[in-house]
């Protein structure tokens, strides 16, 4: 997905899944890799973006995939909470969540 078709999905993420409105900072790859196999977990581009009137959060990291079962794409937009303090740290957070969910 070229890079600039995202960043308003992204933003309409966002707002729908966050309620607040935000600004692009900058893209960032991040390469995601099992610690001891150093097997491949994620890799792709991360988008920054500053909140705009979040009660919590200052930043959001986001990126979206295309779902193999259904083909819909699927927008990920992490809040810049706790211990998320980067998009390495969002990546790692979906990861474990999603890791989670298929666990119950």
């Amino acid at each position: 997905m070229p890079e600039d078709e995202s960043i308003p999905d992204l933003q309409d993420a966002i707002q729908k899944m966050h309620g607040c409105s935000s600004v692009f900072v900058e893209t960032v790859h991040v390469h995601e890799k099992m610690p001891t196999t150093g097997e491949t977990v994620w890799q792709g581009d991360v988008q920054i973006f500053d909140l705009i009137d979040h009660p919590k959060a200052k930043r959001a990291y986001g990126w979206s995939f295309f779902n193999d079962d259904s083909r819909k794409r699927r927008f990920i937009a992490v809040l810049g909470d706790g211990p998320v303090v980067s998009a390495v740290t969002a990546v790692q957070a979906y990861i474990v969540a999603e890791f989670k969910k298929g666990q119950r």
